[in-house]
């Protein structure tokens, strides 16, 4: 039973989020025009009122619990915070100040405040416990049963088992665990904003093409100065890692971005041992040993003896070939002058030089045919290819900053399917790297299919004053990436909006996203849209040959980051002890030693003093990834092995990779679905069994082995 919506005023103005049923906007959308940062923390709090209401009004019910009046009513509870929080969060990633930061950490406690409220009220889990308990006698669909089971699985997880002491413990911790990791993405995002570097004398800049210059000399005038500036922005530290033959000013830009959050004012080597010895305690409220035997119950994975054995085995499969790798690199740098031993600051320098004298192909050969407005074409091109689907611009759409363009989806009847919004280009206001989320899920309410709002962030290159912005291969990678997750939010098909689009495990929600970037790699793909952004030229055929014959180089190398992550990821998560640094060590060397000693199996090139990437590691410490990264390697086997299935069918059904049949059947079973199945069914329905290691060994060329 839900509340009336309230009028709350604020000044002379009426809080717009109060108004959220009725806003005119098209489809529904947020009327960001209207929304003023006063207007959050009202809404929040108007918003937790309700959602508390709502809960009493469940457990006061003298009804006997059935599915409708308790699981049911839970799952359409606190819908006013649901609609502010997805628009605050959403915009503290995308567009954030000061400000909408210090709201965000008042909102901290509060918000783990209600949801320990909501995840330990007896009154709540007892009905819930009572449906679950007659959950055999119920006549429930498989949807259903599975929201009954992961609500019951979220409350006895999240401590509605414990005794009162132990709650109490839990919500302490719960409430700690939430600032932590909030202060670790600030810390981040302020440190990489903080550091920049200005170079009045070009000459530094040697290597680097006109384009990138142009950009760093805006970034310069935009802070009032004269010269070109460098920051830690990606846009900015790939290409000058890439093409910089000044190696000072490469050494200093890599020790800048990998000493991040490393001592000073925003130091986060004490944060993380806090987040990883309060998740510990979590763990152990649970009875269980670290906090990966918690986080993994409801993965595909299942537990960390499943993820050592993947991580395990790609080493083994691998690593001989990036050593290999790395002892051709070193040899080629040598040649070219080199005599030292490479540094991390040197192998994106030398393997670009190394991969354009294999190959004979560059990101600037490749740019000029990656002009953005053509790739989105491409992009949105290639999903009505394999779904149906469309995409209309619509102006009257508003949106959050003036960068951003929203969109209208229609499905291939002409029928209304999603909103979606993409924002393509790096801003102070933004975190770095690139995501999807929504601003409001899919769900039905009767027979109404109350359809998504979406959208893309990424931090891509800028158009110039005298060019349009112009991709490099791996930003048009990314945004196919990212587009996959999009189309698995714009694409379900669900009774309930916890169970539809990304809500599935984390080791399976990177699948569709990573199942797209393959495209990338067809020309029949790229012949849709990747022409010369002057001629109009496709893309040459010596080009596409040049850029196949590259696919494979270093993959092995980029495994084995992958790789350092992952097992870095699972060192800090399968701690049973909590971790103290040893007396003869500072918490900061401490902290420093034990990621280095995590990633030692996985380490090809030397080790820097006074630099670890896990300061700054967003993914585990405030990204929701937290004994989970090891998925991008978990869904890359499984994208490998879905794709092949429509290498196969292009084969024996006349060479189109738009396999019809494929698409159909992996957008049924696996981008409509949601997480109304077990994740591993689903895939078997779309593939006809299991998947292997195969494929992806095919595709980075690397040797199968006996595992």
């Amino acid at each position: 039973m839900a509340l009336a919506a309230t009028t709350i005023t604020v000044g002379a103005q009426t809080n717009p989020f109060f108004n959220y049923k009725n806003w005119t906007t098209p489809r529904g959308t947020y009327p960001f025009n209207e929304i003023k940062i006063s207007d959050y923390m009202p809404a929040f709090e108007e918003g937790m009122r309700q959602g508390l209401a709502e809960i009493d009004v469940i457990v006061n019910n003298p009804k006997a619990p059935t599915f409708a009046n308790t699981i049911e009513a839970y799952e359409k509870s606190g819908q006013l915070l649901s609609v502010v929080a997805s628009c605050f969060y959403n915009l503290t990633n995308a567009e954030t100040n000061d400000e909408l930061q210090k709201l965000e950490m008042e909102l901290s406690p509060k918000m783990s405040e209600y949801s320990s409220a909501i995840r330990l009220n007896e009154g709540l889990f007892k009905r819930i416990k009572a449906v679950y308990d007659q959950r055999d006698k119920l006549k429930l669909t498989k949807e259903q049963q599975k929201m009954l089971q992961d609500i019951y699985d979220s409350f006895a997880n999240n401590g509605a088992n414990l005794s009162p002491e132990d709650k109490e413990t839990y919500r302490q911790l719960s409430s700690r665990l939430s600032q932590l990791t909030l202060q670790f993405g600030q810390n981040v995002l302020k440190a990489t904003n903080a550091w920049s570097m200005l170079l009045t004398d070009e000459s530094q800049l040697a290597g680097l093409n006109d384009d990138t210059k142009k950009m760093l000399r805006k970034n310069a005038e935009a802070k009032g100065l004269d010269g070109y500036l460098l920051n830690l922005k990606p846009t900015t530290y790939i290409p000058v890692m890439q093409d910089c033959d000044n190696r000072d000013i490469r050494r200093e830009l890599y020790t800048a971005y990998n000493s991040r959050c490393i001592g000073g004012e925003f130091d986060n080597t004490a944060v993380i041992v806090d987040i990883a010895n309060t998740r510990l305690q979590l763990a152990r409220l649970f009875g269980k040993d670290c906090y990966a035997d918690k986080a993994l119950v409801k993965t595909m994975a299942k537990n960390k003896e499943s993820v050592y054995r993947l991580l395990d085995q790609m080493r083994d499969a691998y690593m001989p070939v990036a050593r290999k790798e790395a002892e051709e690199l070193q040899q080629y740098a040598t040649e070219h002058g080199l005599y030292a031993k490479l540094q991390p600051w040197d192998w994106s320098y030398y393997s670009k030089k190394l991969k354009a004298e294999k190959y004979s192909i560059t990101d600037d050969d490749l740019r000029p045919y990656f002009e953005l407005e053509n790739v989105k074409k491409g992009v949105f091109g290639l999903a009505k290819r394999l779904y149906g689907i469309t995409f209309k611009e619509n102006k009257n759409i508003q949106v959050y900053n003036p960068e951003v363009s929203a969109y209208e989806v229609f499905d291939e009847k002409g029928k209304y399917l999603a909103v979606y919004y993409c924002d393509f280009h790096p801003r102070d206001g933004k975190r770095g790297g690139a995501w999807m989320n929504d601003f409001k899920p899919q769900w039905m309410e009767g027979k109404k299919n109350s359809r998504p709002h979406i959208v893309n962030v990424m931090n891509f290159t800028r158009a110039t004053d005298d060019k349009p912005a112009l991709l490099t291969y791996d930003e048009v990678r990314t945004f196919l990436h990212e587009f996959g997750h999009g189309l698995h939010g714009m694409l379900t098909q669900c009774q309930y909006s916890s169970m539809s689009g990304t809500n599935v495990p984390r080791d399976f929600v990177e699948l569709p996203s990573q199942f797209n970037e393959n495209f990338i790699d067809e020309k029949e793909f790229l012949d849709t849209f990747a022409k010369h952004y002057l001629t109009g030229e496709a893309l040459p055929q010596e080009l596409l040959d040049k850029m196949h014959a590259s696919q494979t180089y270093h993959a092995a190398y980029a495994c084995a980051r992958q790789l350092s992550f992952g097992y870095l990821d699972m060192a800090w998560h399968t701690l049973t002890e909590p971790f103290q640094a040893p007396e003869a060590l500072t918490v900061q060397e401490a902290v420093m030693r034990f990621g280095d000693e995590a990633m030692a199996q996985v380490q090809l090139l030397p080790l820097v003093p006074n630099t670890q990437m896990e300061t700054a590691f967003t993914h585990i410490f405030s990204g929701g990834y937290a004994a989970g990264y090891y998925g991008y390697k978990w869904s890359e086997l499984l994208d490998a092995d879905a794709f092949s299935v429509f290498k196969a069918a292009a084969r024996k059904r006349g060479g189109s990779i738009f396999d019809k049949t494929s698409a159909d059947l992996f957008r049924k079973n696996i981008l409509e679905r949601g997480g109304t199945e077990d994740p591993m069914e689903l895939y078997k329905r779309f593939r006809g069994g299991e998947p292997t290691i195969d494929a992806i060994l095919e595709r980075d060329g690397v040797k199968a082995i006996v595992f």
